[in-house]
C-alpha cells in the first residue's frame, strides 16, 4: 500500500487515512480483512482509562495493516490521587478488560494493558508512584490474573509507539509528531532514517495544565476576557520560554517536512473547525486558520454547539449532519469553552515556532491518535514472540 501526501485537503486526508483509519461507532464489529487477528489496549491516562480495539492484518509488520474497531474511554481523573479517583480508575479499567474479554469475545493473551507516561511523571512529581503499584496490584487480583503485565511506558517509548502507529511509513523520516495530552506534551521524529534513534520532544505543558494555569491567576474576576488575558500571559511566559527552547534543541525544523498534532485537543478542534471532514481521520490546517478559530472560540463559542453545527448544515435531517451533530456534542462533552482556548493557544504557541517566512510546514491534525501506540504495541509485541 502506497500512501502520499498530495496538497490537496481530501487527497491529504485519504492519504493519511491508508494508516490511520476512523473509530467505528458500531456496537459490532465488523472485520476488514480475510485474515486477521483483533486485539485490545487499555491504557490508564491522566484523565481516564481508554481502551481501543484493533483489527490487525497478518501481513501489519510488512505494510502497517491495521483497522480501528472500537474507541471507548471512561473518565476517572486518576492523577487526583484521591481514594474516590483510585476507585473509578480501578472500576473503569476492570470494566473495560472484562468488556473486551465478555462482550468482544477477545483473549486475555490479546488484551494489552498499560499506564501512560503522563501518569508515571505526574506520580513522580507528587511522590505517589506505590499508587501504580497498587492499582496495578489490585486489578490482578480483580480479574484473578496474578501475573498479568500491566507495563508503564516511559515518555520516550510512548512517543516512538505512537510515532510508529500514527506516521505512514513514506513520511517516517520527514514528519514531527507532537502529542498534546492533557497534563503534558510529548512527541519527536526519527532523525537517522532508522526507527530505533528517537529524538524525544516534550513539555510539562497539555491543555488541562494550561487551563489550571491561567485560572489560578484570575484573583477574583471570573469573567472569560479575564481568564483569555491570564492564558495568553501563561503562554507568553514559562510556557513560551520552554516551547521555544524544546523546540531549537530538537531541531526538528531542519528534519521535518511536515508537523503532525495528536492528542484530545487536535481531535476536537478538527471535529469543530472542519465538521464537514468527520470521516477523514487527518485534516490539514494552517496557522491563520488556527488563529482564527482560537478567535471565533472567545468571541461566538456558541457557534460551535452541536446545535449550531446541525443548523448550519445543508440538510439537518441529513444522516451525515447527524452524526456530525453527535460527535460535536461529544467535543462539547469533554472540552469546555476554557479548555478548548487553552489547548488551540498551546497549539498556536508550538506552531508559530515552526511557522517559517521560507520554510513553511504543512500542518495536519490527527483525529484519532489514541489508536497509534495500541498498533504499534502490538506489532511490536508479536515481532518479538
Amino acid at each position: 500500500m502506497n500512501c502520499f501526501l498530495p496538497k490537496n485537503i481530501i487527497a491529504v486526508s485519504l492519504a493519511f487515512a491508508c494508516f490511520i483509519p476512523a473509530a467505528m461507532a458500531q456496537p459490532k464489529l465488523n472485520l476488514k480483512y480475510k485474515s486477521s487477528t483483533v486485539y485490545a489496549g487499555i491504557e490508564v491516562g491522566s484523565k481516564g482509562v481508554k481502551m481501543s480495539i484493533i483489527e490487525v492484518g497478518k501481513n501489519s509488520r510488512k505494510d502497517g495493516s491495521f483497522n480501528a474497531l472500537k474507541d471507548t474511554s471512561v473518565n476517572t481523573d486518576f492523577i487526583s490521587f484521591t481514594p474516590a479517583t483510585f476507585a473509578a480508575t480501578l472500576n473503569g479499567l476492570t470494566g473495560l478488560f472484562n468488556a473486551a474479554l465478555k462482550d468482544y469475545r477477545i483473549s486475555s493473551d490479546k488484551i494489552y494493558t498499560t499506564i501512560s507516561s503522563g501518569v508515571k511523571i505526574q506520580a513522580d512529581k507528587e511522590k505517589k508512584v506505590e499508587w501504580l503499584k497498587n492499582l496495578s496490584d489490585s486489578f490482578r487480583n480483580r480479574i484473578n490474573e496474578p501475573k498479568r503485565e500491566v507495563a508503564v511506558i516511559d515518555v520516550i517509548e510512548e512517543a516512538r509507539l505512537s510515532h510508529l502507529g500514527i506516521v505512514p511509513e513514506d513520511r517516517r523520516y520527514t514528519t514531527f509528531l507532537i502529542d498534546i495530552g492533557s497534563g503534558n506534551t510529548k512527541g519527536g521524529y526519527f532523525p537517522s532514517g532508522n526507527t530505533k534513534d528517537f529524538k524525544l520532544f516534550q513539555l510539562s505543558w497539555g491543555t488541562k495544565s494550561t487551563t489550571n494555569a491561567a485560572e489560578k491567576r484570575m484573583g477574583d474576576d471570573k469573567t472569560l476576557a479575564n481568564y483569555n488575558k491570564n492564558l495568553f500571559r501563561v503562554l507568553s511566559g514559562d510556557a513560551n520560554n520552554e516551547i521555544v527552547y524544546a523546540v531549537n534543541i530538537s531541531n526538528a525544523f531542519n528534519m521535518s517536512d511536515y508537523v503532525a498534532f495528536s492528542g484530545g485537543i487536535a481531535w476536537a478542534t478538527a471535529t469543530l473547525m472542519y465538521p464537514e471532514l468527520l470521516e477523514n481521520p487527518v485534516v490539514p490546517v494552517t496557522y491563520d486558520e488556527l488563529m482564527k478559530f482560537n478567535e471565533k472560540l472567545f468571541r461566538d463559542y456558541s457557534s460551535v454547539s452541536d446545535k449550531m453545527v446541525a443548523k448550519n448544515s445543508a440538510d439537518p435531517s441529513n444522516k451525515d449532519a447527524l452524526a456530525v451533530a453527535k460527535e460535536t456534542a461529544t467535543v462539547n462533552k469533554v472540552f469546555d469553552q476554557k479548555a478548548m482556548l487553552a489547548g488551540t493557544a498551546l497549539l498556536l504557541n508550538i506552531m508559530r515556532q515552526f511557522d517559517g517566512v521560507y520554510d513553511k510546514k504543512q500542518f495536519y491534525l490527527v483525529k484519532n491518535g489514541q489508536v497509534g501506540w495500541i498498533s504499534a504495541y502490538v506489532n511490536q509485541s508479536l515481532a518479538t514472540q
